[in-house]
Protein backbone atom coordinates (compact mmCIF):
# COMPACT_ATOMS: atom_id res chain seq x y z
CA UNK A 1 0.00 0.00 0.00
CA UNK A 2 2.03 3.14 -1.32
CA UNK A 3 -0.97 5.73 -0.43
CA UNK A 4 0.22 6.87 3.25
CA UNK A 5 -3.55 8.05 3.84
CA UNK A 6 -5.26 5.00 2.92
CA UNK A 7 -2.60 3.03 5.26
CA UNK A 8 -3.11 5.20 8.14
CA UNK A 9 -6.82 4.77 7.40
CA UNK A 10 -6.40 1.12 7.08
CA UNK A 11 -4.84 0.73 10.85
CA UNK A 12 -7.05 3.16 12.44
CA UNK A 13 -9.99 1.30 10.90
CA UNK A 14 -8.55 -2.23 12.01
CA UNK A 15 -7.33 -0.93 15.31
CA UNK A 16 -10.76 0.56 15.83
CA UNK A 17 -12.33 -2.75 14.93
CA UNK A 18 -10.25 -4.75 16.95
CA UNK A 19 -10.83 -2.75 20.18
CA UNK A 20 -14.95 -3.05 18.73
CA UNK A 21 -14.54 -6.62 18.67
CA UNK A 22 -12.50 -6.95 21.95
CA UNK A 23 -15.62 -4.94 24.03
CA UNK A 24 -18.29 -7.23 22.50
CA UNK A 25 -16.54 -10.46 23.68
CA UNK A 26 -15.88 -8.62 26.79
CA UNK A 27 -19.58 -7.80 27.44
CA UNK A 28 -20.47 -10.52 26.31
CA UNK A 29 -18.50 -12.66 28.75
CA UNK A 30 -20.03 -9.95 31.72
CA UNK A 31 -23.37 -10.39 30.16
CA UNK A 32 -23.14 -14.00 30.69
CA UNK A 33 -22.04 -14.07 33.78
CA UNK A 34 -23.99 -11.64 35.36
CA UNK A 35 -27.20 -13.21 33.84
CA UNK A 36 -25.99 -16.41 35.12
CA UNK A 37 -25.48 -14.60 38.51
CA UNK A 38 -29.27 -13.79 38.35
CA UNK A 39 -30.93 -16.47 37.04
CA UNK A 40 -28.83 -19.03 39.89
CA UNK A 41 -30.17 -16.74 42.63
CA UNK A 42 -33.61 -17.18 41.49
CA UNK A 43 -33.71 -20.80 41.44
CA UNK A 44 -32.21 -20.55 44.71
CA UNK A 45 -34.84 -18.66 45.64
CA UNK A 46 -37.42 -20.50 44.06
CA UNK A 47 -36.54 -23.57 45.58
CA UNK A 48 -36.01 -22.45 49.19
CA UNK A 49 -39.42 -20.91 48.90
CA UNK A 50 -41.06 -23.83 47.62
CA UNK A 51 -39.57 -26.09 50.53
CA UNK A 52 -40.34 -23.23 52.93
CA UNK A 53 -43.74 -23.16 52.32
CA UNK A 54 -43.95 -26.57 52.48
CA UNK A 55 -42.18 -27.20 55.55
CA UNK A 56 -44.73 -24.52 56.73
CA UNK A 57 -48.01 -25.97 55.70
CA UNK A 58 -49.01 -22.72 53.84
CA UNK A 59 -49.63 -24.59 50.78
CA UNK A 60 -49.88 -28.52 50.61
CA UNK A 61 -47.68 -29.92 48.45
CA UNK A 62 -50.03 -31.48 45.44
CA UNK A 63 -51.73 -27.74 45.09
CA UNK A 64 -48.43 -25.55 45.46
CA UNK A 65 -46.25 -28.36 42.80
CA UNK A 66 -49.94 -28.77 40.49
CA UNK A 67 -50.73 -24.90 40.27
CA UNK A 68 -49.27 -22.88 36.65
CA UNK A 69 -50.93 -19.59 38.17
CA UNK A 70 -48.58 -16.62 38.31
CA UNK A 71 -49.21 -16.19 41.72
CA UNK A 72 -48.17 -19.49 42.77
CA UNK A 73 -44.52 -21.07 43.41
CA UNK A 74 -43.81 -21.79 40.24
CA UNK A 75 -44.32 -19.16 38.55
CA UNK A 76 -43.66 -17.20 35.35
CA UNK A 77 -42.15 -14.02 35.69
CA UNK A 78 -41.11 -11.36 32.78
CA UNK A 79 -37.38 -10.56 32.02
CA UNK A 80 -37.61 -8.53 28.95
CA UNK A 81 -41.46 -6.86 27.08
CA UNK A 82 -40.98 -9.60 24.61
CA UNK A 83 -39.23 -12.48 26.42
CA UNK A 84 -40.60 -14.48 28.77
CA UNK A 85 -39.35 -17.54 30.52
CA UNK A 86 -40.88 -19.87 33.34
CA UNK A 87 -39.45 -22.25 35.75
CA UNK A 88 -39.94 -25.96 35.75
CA UNK A 89 -40.57 -27.34 39.03
CA UNK A 90 -40.34 -30.98 40.67
CA UNK A 91 -41.06 -32.45 44.07
CA UNK A 92 -39.26 -35.75 44.92
CA UNK A 93 -39.79 -37.97 48.15
CA UNK A 94 -36.23 -39.19 49.18
CA UNK A 95 -36.75 -42.84 47.74
CA UNK A 96 -37.09 -41.35 44.67
CA UNK A 97 -40.53 -41.01 43.75
CA UNK A 98 -42.43 -38.26 42.26
CA UNK A 99 -44.62 -36.45 44.19
CA UNK A 100 -45.44 -33.87 42.09
CA UNK A 101 -44.32 -31.40 38.81
CA UNK A 102 -45.80 -27.89 37.55
CA UNK A 103 -47.11 -28.00 33.90
CA UNK A 104 -43.82 -27.27 32.17
CA UNK A 105 -41.81 -29.99 33.69
CA UNK A 106 -40.58 -33.42 32.39
CA UNK A 107 -41.62 -36.70 33.78
CA UNK A 108 -38.17 -37.57 34.62
CA UNK A 109 -35.97 -36.14 37.29
CA UNK A 110 -34.73 -33.05 36.25
CA UNK A 111 -31.10 -33.54 38.33
CA UNK A 112 -29.70 -36.85 40.60
CA UNK A 113 -28.07 -33.98 42.66
CA UNK A 114 -29.00 -34.29 46.08
CA UNK A 115 -28.64 -30.83 47.14
CA UNK A 116 -27.24 -27.36 44.89
CA UNK A 117 -26.15 -26.42 41.21
CA UNK A 118 -26.33 -29.33 38.36
CA UNK A 119 -26.85 -29.47 34.62
CA UNK A 120 -28.23 -32.44 33.22
CA UNK A 121 -29.87 -33.20 29.97
CA UNK A 122 -33.51 -34.80 30.14
CA UNK A 123 -35.05 -35.42 26.51
CA UNK A 124 -32.48 -33.52 24.53
CA UNK A 125 -33.14 -30.73 26.90
CA UNK A 126 -30.12 -29.12 28.90
CA UNK A 127 -31.55 -27.67 32.16
CA UNK A 128 -29.59 -25.74 35.23
CA UNK A 129 -31.51 -27.14 38.28
CA UNK A 130 -31.14 -26.30 41.76
CA UNK A 131 -31.72 -29.00 44.54
CA UNK A 132 -33.46 -28.82 47.86
CA UNK A 133 -33.34 -31.37 50.59
CA UNK A 134 -36.50 -31.11 52.90
CA UNK A 135 -35.52 -33.38 55.58
CA UNK A 136 -38.86 -32.89 57.65
CA UNK A 137 -40.75 -33.93 54.94
CA UNK A 138 -38.23 -36.71 53.23
CA UNK A 139 -38.21 -34.81 50.18
CA UNK A 140 -36.09 -32.87 46.89
CA UNK A 141 -36.94 -30.01 45.60
CA UNK A 142 -36.02 -29.85 42.42
CA UNK A 143 -35.87 -25.79 40.30
CA UNK A 144 -34.73 -25.66 36.86
CA UNK A 145 -34.47 -23.79 33.72
CA UNK A 146 -33.77 -24.24 30.00
CA UNK A 147 -29.69 -23.68 28.96
CA UNK A 148 -30.98 -23.13 25.94
CA UNK A 149 -33.68 -20.01 26.91
CA UNK A 150 -30.58 -18.61 29.22
CA UNK A 151 -28.18 -18.43 26.11
CA UNK A 152 -30.78 -16.60 24.52
CA UNK A 153 -30.93 -13.89 26.69
CA UNK A 154 -27.34 -13.28 26.96
CA UNK A 155 -27.44 -13.28 22.88
CA UNK A 156 -29.75 -11.16 22.87
CA UNK A 157 -28.53 -8.60 25.16
CA UNK A 158 -25.19 -8.46 22.71
CA UNK A 159 -26.95 -8.87 19.74
CA UNK A 160 -28.51 -5.26 20.62
CA UNK A 161 -25.54 -3.98 21.44
CA UNK A 162 -24.21 -5.11 18.08
CA UNK A 163 -26.74 -3.59 16.15
CA UNK A 164 -25.88 0.21 16.51
CA UNK A 165 -22.46 -0.76 16.43
CA UNK A 166 -22.72 -2.31 12.86
CA UNK A 167 -24.70 0.53 11.76
CA UNK A 168 -22.19 3.65 13.08
CA UNK A 169 -19.52 1.72 11.79
CA UNK A 170 -19.60 3.27 7.94
CA UNK A 171 -20.20 6.86 9.74
CA UNK A 172 -17.11 6.13 12.19
CA UNK A 173 -15.36 4.97 8.85
CA UNK A 174 -15.71 8.56 6.85
CA UNK A 175 -14.99 9.85 10.54
CA UNK A 176 -11.59 8.12 10.25
CA UNK A 177 -10.70 9.30 6.66
CA UNK A 178 -11.52 12.94 7.07
CA UNK A 179 -9.44 12.77 10.25
CA UNK A 180 -6.34 11.01 8.39
CA UNK A 181 -6.86 13.71 5.68
CA UNK A 182 -6.98 16.58 8.01
CA UNK A 183 -3.72 15.24 10.07
CA UNK A 184 -2.15 15.24 6.44
CA UNK A 185 -3.11 18.50 5.80
CA UNK A 186 0.85 20.12 6.66
CA UNK A 187 2.37 17.39 4.59
CA UNK A 188 0.12 18.25 1.34
CA UNK A 189 0.72 22.23 2.14
CA UNK A 190 4.25 21.67 2.33
CA UNK A 191 4.76 19.35 -0.98
CA UNK A 192 2.22 22.19 -3.01
CA UNK A 193 4.95 24.46 -1.65
CA UNK A 194 7.88 22.19 -3.33
CA UNK A 195 5.95 21.69 -6.37
CA UNK A 196 5.39 25.01 -7.74
CA UNK A 197 8.91 25.96 -6.96
CA UNK A 198 11.17 26.65 -10.03
CA UNK A 199 14.64 24.93 -10.27
CA UNK A 200 16.44 28.06 -8.93
CA UNK A 201 14.63 28.31 -5.69
CA UNK A 202 16.69 26.03 -3.23
CA UNK A 203 16.12 28.38 -0.17
CA UNK A 204 15.42 26.18 3.02
CA UNK A 205 11.55 25.67 3.51
CA UNK A 206 10.01 27.29 6.41
CA UNK A 207 9.52 25.03 9.16
CA UNK A 208 7.47 27.51 11.66
CA UNK A 209 4.02 25.90 12.26
CA UNK A 210 4.79 22.45 11.34
CA UNK A 211 3.91 19.58 13.08
CA UNK A 212 6.98 18.20 15.27
CA UNK A 213 6.33 14.89 13.38
CA UNK A 214 7.16 16.49 9.83
CA UNK A 215 10.25 18.62 11.32
CA UNK A 216 12.75 15.83 10.86
CA UNK A 217 11.59 15.38 7.17
CA UNK A 218 11.79 18.76 6.75
CA UNK A 219 15.01 19.21 7.95
CA UNK A 220 16.34 17.00 5.71
CA UNK A 221 14.82 17.91 2.42
CA UNK A 222 16.57 21.49 3.41
CA UNK A 223 20.02 19.60 4.48
CA UNK A 224 19.46 18.17 0.29
CA UNK A 225 18.79 21.75 -0.79
CA UNK A 226 21.89 22.80 0.60
CA UNK A 227 24.12 20.12 -0.85
CA UNK A 228 22.27 20.48 -4.29
CA UNK A 229 22.74 24.48 -4.40
CA UNK A 230 26.20 23.47 -3.37
CA UNK A 231 27.02 21.22 -6.01
CA UNK A 232 25.59 23.47 -8.48
CA UNK A 233 28.10 26.10 -7.27
CA UNK A 234 30.70 23.86 -7.65
CA UNK A 235 29.69 23.31 -11.06
CA UNK A 236 29.47 26.64 -11.93
CA UNK A 237 32.74 27.53 -11.08
CA UNK A 238 34.34 24.30 -12.60
CA UNK A 239 33.02 25.16 -15.77
CA UNK A 240 34.24 28.91 -15.55
CA UNK A 241 37.43 27.79 -14.21
CA UNK A 242 37.89 25.21 -16.83
CA UNK A 243 36.94 26.91 -19.27
CA UNK A 244 39.73 29.96 -18.31
CA UNK A 245 42.36 27.12 -18.04
CA UNK A 246 40.94 25.68 -21.81
CA UNK A 247 40.89 28.76 -23.21
CA UNK A 248 44.83 30.06 -21.68
CA UNK A 249 46.59 27.12 -23.56
CA UNK A 250 44.67 26.94 -26.69
CA UNK A 251 45.24 30.81 -27.40
CA UNK A 252 49.23 30.01 -26.54
CA UNK A 253 48.67 27.23 -28.93
CA UNK A 254 46.83 29.64 -31.77
CA UNK A 255 49.40 32.36 -31.39
CA UNK A 256 52.57 30.01 -31.47
CA UNK A 257 50.92 27.84 -34.90
CA UNK A 258 50.92 31.63 -36.58
CA UNK A 259 54.14 32.50 -35.64
CA UNK A 260 55.43 28.89 -37.00
CA UNK A 261 53.57 29.93 -40.31
CA UNK A 262 55.14 33.15 -40.71
CA UNK A 263 58.03 33.29 -40.14
CA UNK A 264 60.56 31.99 -42.54
CA UNK A 265 63.64 31.79 -39.77
CA UNK A 266 64.38 27.96 -38.99
CA UNK A 267 64.88 28.70 -35.22
CA UNK A 268 61.97 31.06 -34.48
CA UNK A 269 59.81 28.40 -35.91
CA UNK A 270 61.96 25.36 -33.71
CA UNK A 271 60.98 27.43 -30.87
CA UNK A 272 57.06 28.13 -31.51
CA UNK A 273 56.89 24.57 -32.68
CA UNK A 274 58.42 23.39 -28.55
CA UNK A 275 55.93 26.05 -27.21
CA UNK A 276 53.25 24.93 -29.00
CA UNK A 277 54.35 21.28 -28.04
CA UNK A 278 54.58 22.54 -24.18
CA UNK A 279 50.88 23.50 -24.26
CA UNK A 280 49.53 20.91 -26.07
CA UNK A 281 51.15 18.62 -23.15
CA UNK A 282 49.93 21.48 -20.34
CA UNK A 283 46.47 21.26 -21.97
CA UNK A 284 46.06 17.58 -22.37
CA UNK A 285 47.15 16.86 -18.82
CA UNK A 286 44.58 19.49 -18.24
CA UNK A 287 41.64 17.62 -19.88
CA UNK A 288 42.66 14.18 -17.90
CA UNK A 289 42.64 15.49 -14.75
CA UNK A 290 39.38 17.48 -15.48
CA UNK A 291 38.03 13.57 -16.64
CA UNK A 292 39.87 12.86 -13.37
CA UNK A 293 37.94 15.46 -11.71
CA UNK A 294 34.83 14.03 -12.89
CA UNK A 295 35.25 10.35 -12.52
CA UNK A 296 35.85 10.85 -8.77
CA UNK A 297 33.21 13.13 -8.28
CA UNK A 298 30.92 10.14 -9.67
CA UNK A 299 32.44 7.16 -7.94
CA UNK A 300 30.53 5.70 -4.84
CA UNK A 301 32.30 4.82 -1.42
CA UNK A 302 31.09 1.00 -2.22
CA UNK A 303 30.93 -1.80 -0.05
CA UNK A 304 33.06 -4.66 -1.30
CA UNK A 305 36.71 -4.39 -0.31
CA UNK A 306 39.19 -5.48 -2.37
CA UNK A 307 42.91 -5.65 -1.91
CA UNK A 308 44.73 -4.04 -3.42
CA UNK A 309 48.68 -4.84 -4.23
CA UNK A 310 50.37 -1.68 -3.53
CA UNK A 311 54.07 -2.96 -5.09
CA UNK A 312 52.33 -3.38 -8.69
CA UNK A 313 50.11 -0.17 -8.50
CA UNK A 314 52.94 2.00 -7.29
CA UNK A 315 55.26 0.47 -10.47
CA UNK A 316 52.39 1.03 -12.87
CA UNK A 317 52.52 4.66 -11.68
CA UNK A 318 56.11 5.62 -12.08
CA UNK A 319 55.78 3.70 -15.46
CA UNK A 320 53.35 6.33 -16.61
CA UNK A 321 55.21 9.09 -15.13
CA UNK A 322 58.47 8.00 -16.76
CA UNK A 323 58.27 10.25 -19.45
CA UNK A 324 57.84 13.58 -17.81
CA UNK A 325 60.57 12.07 -14.76
CA UNK A 326 63.06 11.54 -17.89
CA UNK A 327 61.90 14.83 -19.40
CA UNK A 328 62.78 16.82 -16.13
CA UNK A 329 65.62 14.45 -15.03
CA UNK A 330 63.82 13.81 -11.90
CA UNK A 331 64.48 9.64 -10.72
CA UNK A 332 61.55 8.08 -8.90
CA UNK A 333 62.43 5.73 -5.82
CA UNK A 334 59.76 3.15 -5.18
CA UNK A 335 60.46 1.39 -1.84
CA UNK A 336 57.01 -1.21 -1.37
CA UNK A 337 57.25 -4.86 0.01
CA UNK A 338 55.84 -6.93 -3.41
CA UNK A 339 53.45 -9.05 -1.05
CA UNK A 340 52.05 -5.23 0.53
CA UNK A 341 48.42 -5.50 0.15
CA UNK A 342 46.12 -3.08 1.23
CA UNK A 343 41.98 -3.78 1.76
CA UNK A 344 40.26 -0.53 -0.55
CA UNK A 345 36.87 0.05 -1.77
CA UNK A 346 37.37 1.44 -5.19
CA UNK A 347 41.50 0.52 -6.05
CA UNK A 348 40.84 3.01 -9.23
CA UNK A 349 40.44 5.88 -6.80
CA UNK A 350 43.34 5.05 -5.38
CA UNK A 351 45.76 4.86 -8.63
CA UNK A 352 43.76 8.03 -9.19
CA UNK A 353 45.22 9.46 -5.98
CA UNK A 354 48.95 7.80 -6.33
CA UNK A 355 49.03 9.00 -10.03
CA UNK A 356 48.39 12.61 -8.82
CA UNK A 357 50.21 13.10 -5.93
CA UNK A 358 53.12 11.64 -7.64
CA UNK A 359 52.45 13.58 -10.32
CA UNK A 360 52.75 16.87 -8.55
CA UNK A 361 55.67 15.07 -6.80
CA UNK A 362 57.45 14.99 -10.23
CA UNK A 363 56.12 18.14 -11.62
CA UNK A 364 57.22 20.73 -8.96
CA UNK A 365 60.83 19.30 -8.00
CA UNK A 366 63.85 20.62 -9.08
CA UNK A 367 65.63 19.60 -12.50
CA UNK A 368 68.09 16.50 -11.26
CA UNK A 369 66.62 15.87 -7.85
CA UNK A 370 64.56 12.79 -6.85
CA UNK A 371 61.10 11.99 -5.70
CA UNK A 372 61.02 9.14 -2.96
CA UNK A 373 57.90 6.83 -2.45
CA UNK A 374 57.73 4.71 0.60
CA UNK A 375 55.26 2.40 2.69
CA UNK A 376 55.09 3.37 6.46
CA UNK A 377 53.28 0.52 8.09
CA UNK A 378 52.05 2.09 11.54
CA UNK A 379 50.19 0.37 14.54
CA UNK A 380 47.27 2.55 13.78
CA UNK A 381 47.63 3.75 10.22
CA UNK A 382 49.08 2.27 6.71
CA UNK A 383 50.94 5.71 5.27
CA UNK A 384 51.97 6.24 1.64
CA UNK A 385 54.29 8.89 1.61
CA UNK A 386 55.83 10.83 -1.22
CA UNK A 387 58.67 13.09 -0.85
CA UNK A 388 60.05 15.43 -3.17
CA UNK A 389 62.50 18.11 -2.91
CA UNK A 390 60.27 21.17 -4.57
CA UNK A 391 59.30 24.05 -2.70
CA UNK A 392 56.24 22.61 -0.77
CA UNK A 393 52.93 23.96 0.09
CA UNK A 394 53.17 27.01 2.77
CA UNK A 395 51.01 25.68 6.51
CA UNK A 396 48.24 28.63 5.18
CA UNK A 397 47.71 27.05 1.90
CA UNK A 398 47.35 23.89 3.25
CA UNK A 399 43.53 24.15 3.44
CA UNK A 400 42.98 25.86 0.27
CA UNK A 401 44.96 23.54 -1.83
CA UNK A 402 42.62 21.39 -1.73
CA UNK A 403 39.73 22.61 -3.25
CA UNK A 404 39.24 22.91 -7.11
CA UNK A 405 41.49 25.73 -9.04
CA UNK A 406 43.41 26.46 -5.94
CA UNK A 407 47.07 26.81 -6.19
CA UNK A 408 49.38 27.62 -3.13
CA UNK A 409 51.61 30.67 -3.45
CA UNK A 410 54.66 28.62 -3.83
CA UNK A 411 53.11 27.20 -7.08
CA UNK A 412 54.26 27.42 -10.17
CA UNK A 413 52.10 29.16 -12.88
CA UNK A 414 52.08 25.75 -15.27
CA UNK A 415 49.53 23.53 -12.54
CA UNK A 416 45.74 23.92 -12.98
CA UNK A 417 44.55 23.51 -9.21
CA UNK A 418 42.93 20.04 -9.71
CA UNK A 419 45.65 17.77 -8.10
CA UNK A 420 45.55 17.86 -5.03
CA UNK A 421 41.27 18.20 -5.31
CA UNK A 422 41.84 15.09 -7.01
CA UNK A 423 43.24 13.37 -4.17
CA UNK A 424 41.63 15.03 -1.72
CA UNK A 425 37.92 13.41 -2.60
CA UNK A 426 39.30 10.13 -3.58
CA UNK A 427 41.01 9.48 -0.25
CA UNK A 428 38.22 10.74 1.56
CA UNK A 429 35.80 8.40 -0.72
CA UNK A 430 38.62 5.38 0.39
CA UNK A 431 38.11 6.19 3.78
CA UNK A 432 41.71 7.60 4.26
CA UNK A 433 43.26 11.19 4.83
CA UNK A 434 45.50 13.49 3.15
CA UNK A 435 48.46 14.80 4.87
CA UNK A 436 51.17 17.52 4.49
CA UNK A 437 54.28 17.62 6.40
CA UNK A 438 57.25 19.60 5.27
CA UNK A 439 60.69 20.65 5.98
CA UNK A 440 63.69 22.56 5.05
CA UNK A 441 65.13 20.43 2.71
CA UNK A 442 62.09 18.02 1.63
CA UNK A 443 58.03 17.85 1.54
CA UNK A 444 56.03 15.15 2.18
CA UNK A 445 53.04 14.21 1.14
CA UNK A 446 50.76 11.17 2.56
CA UNK A 447 47.67 9.17 1.99
CA UNK A 448 47.15 8.03 5.57
CA UNK A 449 44.78 4.53 5.62
CA UNK A 450 43.69 4.13 9.15
CA UNK A 451 43.38 0.11 10.42
CA UNK A 452 40.16 0.16 11.06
Amino acid sequence: MRSIRLRLFAILLVATGAVWLLAVFWTYSSVQHQVERVLDARLTEAARMVSSLITDHHIDVAAAVGSTRASDVAQSFELQSDYRRQLSCQIWSLEGKLISRSESAPMETLTENRDGFSETIVNGVRWRVFAVVNQSLNVRVLVGDSVEIRDRLVADVVKGQLVPAVAILPVLALLIWLSVAQGLGPLNRIATSISTRSAEELHAIEQKNVPSEIKPLLKSLNLLFHRVEAAREREKTFVAYAAHELKTPLAGLKTQAQVALRSNEIDVREKALAQISTSVDRTSRLVRQLIDLAFVDSAERGDDVQMAALATILADTRADLEGLANKRSISIEVSAPREELIPVKNINLLRLALRNVMENAVQYSPVNSSVDVRIQDREASLDIEVIDRGPGIDLVDQADVRERFKRGRLSSADGSGLGLAIVDMAMRKLGGDLLFDGSADEFKVVLSFPRS
